[in-house]
């Protein structure tokens, strides 16, 4: 939704998230899913590259935890 003034008349620019949404649509036609693919690939080989084995098992545990702690708190929350 553009910008409006004091008196609520529009200022006729777009706000950073219309041209966000407007250029992300842009990019998705003009190059595809294929695109999205091969940057995640290269985005992923960086952390892996950048960060090591163990920290993908450090993240693992941690969610492992959490599904633990949640799964505890279900059935905490059943037995009442």
């Amino acid at each position: 939704m553009a910008e409006k003034d004091e008196k609520g008349a529009s200022k006729g620019g777009m706000t950073v998230r219309e041209a966000g949404r407007k250029g992300g649509q842009k990019v998705r036609d003009e190059r595809g899913h294929q695109f999205y693919e091969e940057i995640g690939r290269k985005g992923g080989e960086t952390v892996r590259d950048t960060h090591g084995h163990e920290f993908y098992e450090e993240i693992g545990h941690k969610g492992g935890q959490k599904v633990r702690e949640l799964i505890q708190a279900g059935k905490k929350k059943a037995g009442e």
